[in-house]
């Protein structure tokens, strides 16, 4: 298969993000026949990548999963992080996956678990990370690293984030994976930013479904310190579960009204999101599926992203 980048510089690209099932059921669903992933495929993705859990958790399904992204047809790209690695276990389970013909990684320094003040590992940061992959296995991978259009949370200034992706592009990096963002005014101005920096990387924006308010501003506010703009705000309000939206206690009915009526607003609201990054001189559009299809698909054909 072509390398991803060569995809990105004759159109955009077009790709899912998928997590491992925690269990039996949740990996049935997903890669049994006729599941998830055989779904997915029908929109003929040119990549699919699977996370790497927080510390290491759950990572032992994500090379299944890999192998059979790979086995479908799609180009497999694993996430990995510094969590608890030494450099001989990274090396490894890097070989790993080149045995399994996986060829693409994304290099991450992961979030830290709670109560963790370092990476508790060989390596502390993701540039150390892209160094070490290029100096340890040349030209045999592309690398993807993250981009946060916000700033990483963790990062003192967006000015140093953005120092920190340009030295991830000089140690050896391929391409940008966006962290999610729904500021668009923002994310129009770390672009210009980071090429008014030198980084010349293609851009893949990552993008979360609004589908339900719980876990909307659960992935703003829990590990991203993401911009809710007044947009997405006023769908939140408008559809508000008492007394909120961890703990309803309204009745069944309502609840079930209000979600129902969250996802038609927050698909539209999404479709409109697409509309504005693809006019942003973006390289790619990498939907956060969920492992899931249904919303997904109805999201891919109402935006027109991708041909049917």
């Amino acid at each position: 298969m072509s390398k991803l980048t060569d995809i990105m510089k004759n159109r955009m690209a077009f790709s899912f993000e998928l997590f491992p099932p925690k269990t039996e059921k949740g990996t049935a669903t997903l890669l049994g026949e006729g599941g998830v992933l055989d779904k997915l495929m029908t929109m003929k993705p040119d990549y699919i990548s699977c996370t790497y859990g927080a510390g290491g958790t759950n990572v032992g399904l994500q090379v299944p999963v890999l192998d059979a992204i790979k086995a479908k047809g799609a180009d497999p790209v694993a996430h990995f992080t510094c969590i608890g690695n030494t450099r001989e276990g990274i090396r490894e389970q890097l070989q790993n996956y080149l045995d399994h013909g996986i060829e693409n990684v994304l290099a991450l320094r992961g979030d830290l678990p709670f109560g963790w003040t370092g990476t508790g590992g060989d390596l502390r940061y993701a540039t150390e990370l892209v160094k070490f992959i290029r100096q340890e296995f040349g030209d045999k991978f592309t690398i993807a690293v993250a981009g946060s259009p916000e700033g990483h949370i963790a990062c003192r200034s967006l000015e140093a984030d953005i120092s920190f992706l340009k030295q991830k592009q000089d140690e050896g990096a391929d391409f940008i994976m966006t962290q999610l963002c729904w500021d668009m005014d923002q994310f129009r101005r770390w672009m210009d930013a980071i090429r008014k920096a030198g980084i010349t990387m293609p851009v893949d924006v990552g993008i979360m479904p609004v589908l339900a308010m719980d876990s909307t501003i659960n992935m703003a506010l829990s590990r991203n310190g993401c911009v809710i703009p007044r947009a997405l705000s006023e769908i939140i309000s408008k559809h508000w579960i008492f007394p909120n939206p961890f703990a309803p206690n309204e009745s069944e009915e309502s609840i079930a009204a209000k979600k129902a009526a969250f996802l038609e607003a927050g698909l539209e609201y999404t479709v409109r999101l697409i509309d504005e990054y693809r006019v942003c001189g973006i390289s790619g559009i990498h939907l956060y599926a969920l492992n899931k299809y249904e919303h997904v698909a109805r999201l891919v054909e109402m935006s027109g992203i991708k041909d049917m």
